[in-house]
């Protein structure tokens, strides 16, 4: 086989992806005084991870979790200013919707909807279709109309 058909059998992703990656930004959010600019498209760390951390306790998983969009020290820092469980919440339902689609879902909307997911978590409807989940608003397929 000569070089030159070689060549043409390797699909070049690395070159591809350097072409269709320019820098894009989305959505900026500030929380305790820094603003952070979220990407145009999930990084795939954000969308494997939303799983695990939907029914983790664990701050390692988190921690990776937010890593990947906000930096390594956003969980520290923001625990360090003493946010709960519910802000943290709903920060990541507005980021992940607001990443694929800036300004589709509003701060109070983010609060309306991480607020009817947990009272379904309670009355043990965690199943039900009618709210998305954290992981649906991850992959776009639970956007509020």
């Amino acid at each position: 086989m000569s070089d030159h058909n070689e060549q043409q059998s390797v699909a070049d992703f690395d070159a591809f992806f350097a072409e269709q990656n320019e820098p894009r930004f989305g959505a900026t959010l500030r929380l305790y005084g820094r603003e952070y600019v979220l990407p145009t498209s999930l990084p795939l760390l954000f969308t494997l991870q939303m799983e695990r951390v939907q029914n983790s306790s664990e701050p390692d998983d988190i921690r990776r979790l937010l890593a990947s969009l906000f930096g390594p020290k956003a969980l520290d820092e923001w625990a360090d200013h003493g946010m709960t469980d519910r802000q943290l919440g709903v920060v990541l339902l507005w980021s992940a919707a607001n990443a694929r689609e800036p300004g589709c879902l509003s701060i109070a909307e983010a609060v309306e909807l991480h607020d009817e997911q947990e009272a379904d978590r309670q009355e043990g409807g965690e199943g039900k279709a009618s709210h998305p989940t954290p992981r649906t608003i991850a992959d776009g397929s639970g956007k509020r109309s």
